[in-house]
């Protein structure tokens, strides 16, 4: 089989189209740009091609192409496959075809997808239960981010976002799951949902499309899933915040008189366990192999990830945080961890939404529980997305906060972390972007 990539770069994209050569597959693609970590694991695989776009690759020898959401409608490649009538997928639409014979786990969710997801995938591997999966993160234990064979079963990642620019359904509605999971609703992706409420009307179509037979396990502290979840024709269960307690700067779950020690940390990632136990039960998983398992799971990449333990009490996080309801989240479980340590958030301004002044007055009271606020943007990628109404000032107006300090630059934050007293300190960097590919590693290397 021959497969074209158009846009190969993205990160879920260069694991499939990776999963694919492995296969035996002859697999070729293209990107405007490169970036690592999808350019380095490309050119290990003979996969990294040329930057720029190359309608000559488009040969009527190809079965079909894979189709990125970076790619534009205008792509040169995209257009030249269908004038030659190629047959063109989505990624989720591939999945999806791959998918039908088995058994589907689909998790789903403005927050939360990525770590319930992991941590299913550990307590299963743990039990030595066979499985396929598609992940948005790169998670410790597992080589790639997709996963397609011959296995009966797969946990798939569902995401709301479109899945190309010429398929505009919410990637999560080709799935077509036996047992969903749904983490909780924030709106998120103004440029696709410029509502709340249109927003939430992907989630409703999702639950509308399920068979009866799907079991949905939803988070049954969140108001909004409460609302949604009769729109459902499927078997509903919901999950609840556990008992815990904090002890020795470790959380621990209470369960019929046993206590069990986590390495993960937070009240959302308490709520994340829960799904995964409700899941894990459903493939007669005890609850007491489940916990004793994700005592030894360590989280998926840049979900509060450890960067840098330094002397005097001072920890650095990283963290994917990107929208209202993450950032407070991921900044209440620091505090909640280090009640006696300040906290400083550095929140990069990075997705559309973020960069859309208006949906960023949200953020206004979210970093209330920080001591100190860090905001950073690129003035020079905000010039060459011609974005001229952000500034230090208009920033500074809206954060409700008395400490806040904005970086336009990388050298500006990078001497600020440099500078500063690291003395029962911790620093939580938040950002689906990679702060302009700054290398926090070598900035922290010689900071003690």
């Amino acid at each position: 089989m021959k497969v074209h990539f158009i846009a190969i770069g993205g990160s879920i994209m260069h694991s499939l189209a990776i999963s694919l050569k492995r296969k035996g597959y002859f697999v070729s693609g293209s990107d405007d740009k490169f970036f690592n970590p999808s350019k380095d694991n490309l050119e290990r695989e003979g996969l990294l091609f040329k930057e720029g776009w190359c309608p000559n690759k488009i040969s009527k020898d190809l079965d079909f192409i894979i189709l990125g959401m970076h790619a534009q409608k205008d792509n040169p490649e995209l257009i030249e496959a269908q004038r030659k009538k190629i047959i063109i997928y989505s990624f989720p639409e591939y999945i999806s075809l791959q998918s039908i014979n088995k058994k589907r786990i689909v998790i789903a969710g403005s927050h939360g997808k990525t770590t319930i997801t992991s941590m299913i995938m550990h307590v299963f591997k743990d039990k030595g239960i066979k499985f396929d999966y598609v992940v948005g993160a790169k998670v410790d234990g597992f080589v790639d981010q997709v996963k397609l064979s011959d296995n009966d079963l797969i946990i798939i990642e569902g995401d709301e976002y479109l899945s190309s620019k010429i398929d505009k359904k919410p990637k999560f509605l080709h799935y077509k799951p036996h047992y969903l999971v749904l983490s909780g609703i924030s709106w998120d992706h103004i440029n696709v949902f410029p509502t709340f409420e249109k927003y939430c009307d992907a989630f409703v179509k999702l639950l509308k499309s399920v068979k009866e037979k799907c079991k949905v396990i939803y988070n049954n502290e969140d108001k909004i899933l409460h609302k949604l979840i009769n729109n459902s024709s499927g078997l509903n269960f919901s999950y609840k915040m556990p008992q815990y307690m904090i002890k020795e700067g470790k959380y621990l779950i209470k369960e019929k008189n046993e206590e069990y020690k986590l390495s993960v940390f937070g009240n959302h990632n308490l709520l994340n366990i829960e799904a995964t136990r409700s899941v894990c039960n459903e493939f007669k998983i005890t609850s007491d192999f489940t916990f004793k398992s994700l005592r030894n799971y360590k989280g998926a990449k840049n979900r509060l990830e450890l960067v840098k333990s330094l002397k005097f009490n001072s920890n650095i996080y990283r963290d994917f945080a990107h929208s209202p309801s993450k950032v407070n989240a991921s900044i209440n479980a620091v505090k909640d961890l280090f009640p006696l340590s300040l906290l400083i958030s550095c929140f990069e301004l990075h997705t559309y939404s973020t960069l859309n002044i208006n949906f960023f007055k949200q953020y206004k009271h979210v970093f209330k529980n920080a001591d100190f606020v860090w905001l950073f943007y690129s003035a020079d990628e905000l010039k060459r997305k011609n974005i001229n109404n952000i500034s230090k000032e208009i920033l500074l107006k809206i954060i409700d906060h008395k400490r806040v300090k904005v970086f336009d630059c990388t050298d500006k934050l990078a001497k600020k972390i440099k500078e500063t007293k690291w003395s029962n300190t911790n620093l939580l960097l938040m950002s689906s972007g990679n702060f302009q590919e700054l290398n926090f590693h070598r900035i922290t290397h010689s900071l003690k």
